[in-house]
């Protein structure tokens, strides 16, 4: 059983898709382009503003249009941020039970730090949580595992009995390079070319409830 549970955060502890998808859609309206369906920009949700503006205008971090879209697009999502974001179904409950058991709960993600504290003010989990760690936390982002480690560090406790919970590969990667267990969400942002088999993770999760399991 893990004294601690560890979450990835878009796309495993929140449904943020819908807002960064909307605003993706937004801003594709201001460049004249048509609405991409929820379905098929959804399993790019969990990759950040680059994986995003991959799927929105077919560019890669190293086009010369990159910076600038993804200036406009922080812009726009400072001002329509957090309308339909929400916890998944069963997390609530989840996280209560983890409090009632005295089980700590901490936040890893490579969001940036103004933007994670934004949604997580938002949703009343800000003084919940016993760690936070953003992408400007670290000098180095999952998969290196310096974020875990540092969340680790914070809430004093070793890796090896933490459990780290997320829905992409780096997650996993992250998870095992400082000996800690990792569970796929496979209910976030896990796309059709995705193959979480390959990823070696120690189990997977349909749903946040069943994560109760791991701690009989």
């Amino acid at each position: 059983m893990p004294d601690a549970i560890l979450f990835d955060l878009d796309g495993t502890l929140v449904d943020t898709a819908p807002d960064l998808v909307g605003v993706l859609n937004l801003q594709r309206s201001l460049h004249g382009l048509p609405e991409l369906p929820f379905p098929l920009v959804r399993p790019y949700a969990s990759h950040g503003t680059a994986g995003l503006l991959q799927i929105g205008f077919s560019i890669s971090t190293t086009h010369p249009a990159f910076n600038p879209l993804r200036e406009e697009y922080l812009d726009l999502f400072e001002r329509h941020a957090n309308q339909h974001s929400t916890l998944f179904p069963g997390m609530v409950e989840l996280l209560q039970e983890l409090e009632t058991r005295h089980i700590l709960w901490g936040i890893v993600t490579n969001k940036p730090g103004w933007l994670t504290y934004s949604l997580l003010d938002h949703l009343n989990l800000t003084t919940r949580a016993a760690c936070i760690i953003h992408g400007d936390s670290c000098t180095n982002l999952k998969p290196h595992p310096d974020p875990l480690l540092l969340a680790c560090n914070q809430i004093g406790l070793p890796p090896e009995i933490c459990l780290y919970v997320g829905d992409a590969e780096r997650d996993i990667v992250a998870a095992h390079a400082c000996n800690m267990s990792a569970i796929i969400a496979e209910y976030g942002y896990i796309g059709p070319n995705d193959d979480p088999r390959s990823w070696y993770a120690d189990g997977s999760v349909a749903q946040p409830t069943d994560i109760l399991n791991w701690l009989d």
